[in-house]
């Protein structure tokens, strides 16, 4: 499968699955769970780790890979104290299925193209060889939901975390620890430094891995990636694609094109409501 068509589903895919991140249906449900809403990195952590079971920090740390360790620290375990990772996996699929009947409306939910959308994406994340993808895994693990818009969730749930998987053994290959992970792709312009704070590395932690990636010759001295510094993060964007393409080459050609026309218009709407931040730290819209 061609890099650009797979990077172009993850495109059209991740903003589906991030919903359940800002809506305030899903801060209700969370909130119903006994997790403090003022912020949103409870809900976060419990949200995207629950399918790993009751795991501490430095597995979900490990798994997370470019938040600071302390951060991590800081909601874990504790998520799993206030609630329990079932418990959190029934709550997250309520919020999606609140969240999507709010944003995408009931004559879409419950329409014919949404349903052919997620039987198609079912097949493309059934496809997904998630050996060495422990989120991937996690989530492919768990019984798929009856409704249509919740199985287009979820299968973009297993594709995101599949791809973010591949995206982590890609920068493991080219050397990028986690906060030089984050350093070098603000440095290529990906996200402001400011919109990269959010994953709780301190000035000191985020000042010593501009020095590191400085001595290797990938940062200028005003933090910008030099020509070498914007190869490498090239070839991890593009590993990650090849790495990615595996269940888009399972589902066809013209079944990923077909999927591709079908999410056009939950796309639109989701990017359309203003829900979603409009710089985030994937590089989405970028890269």
């Amino acid at each position: 499968m061609e890099p650009g068509r797979v990077r172009q589903m993850w495109h059209l895919l991740e903003p589906l699955h991030a919903v359940l991140y800002y809506a305030p249906e899903a801060f209700d449900e969370a909130l119903a769970l006994g997790y403090d809403v003022k912020e949103r990195w409870p809900g976060y952590f419990a949200w995207r780790a629950a399918p790993l079971g009751p795991a501490g920090a430095e597995r979900i740390g490990s798994a997370f890979y470019s938040f600071s360790p302390q951060m991590v620290a800081r909601y874990v375990p504790e998520v799993w104290r206030t609630a329990a990772p079932a418990d959190v996996l029934d709550a997250r699929l309520r919020a999606v299925d609140l969240a999507y009947r709010s944003l995408l409306g009931a004559e879409t939910v419950d329409g014919p193209e949404l349903a052919e959308a997620a039987a198609l994406a079912r097949r493309a994340a059934e496809a997904a060889v998630t050996a060495g993808r422990p989120l991937a895994a996690a989530n492919a693990e768990l019984p798929w939901p009856d409704a249509p818009h919740l199985v287009l969730w979820q299968a973009a749930t297993i594709l995101r975390e599949h791809r973010g998987d591949g995206h982590l053994a890609a920068l493991l290959a080219a050397g990028l620890d986690p906060a030089e992970s984050l350093v070098s792709f603000a440095g290529v312009g990906a996200a402001s430094e400011q919109t990269f704070t959010s994953r709780g590395w301190s000035e000191a932690e985020w000042a010593a891995a501009r020095e590191r990636l400085a001595a290797r010759g990938l940062l200028a001295a005003d933090g910008a990636a030099t020509e070498a510094g914007r190869a490498l993060r090239a070839e991890v964007e593009l590993r990650t694609d090849v790495l990615a393409a595996g269940p888009w080459a399972a589902l066809g050609p013209e079944a990923t094109a077909r999927l591709a026309e079908l999410l056009g218009g939950p796309w639109l709407t989701v990017i359309g409501s203003g829900l979603l931040p409009g710089e985030n730290t994937l590089g989405i819209g970028k890269i």
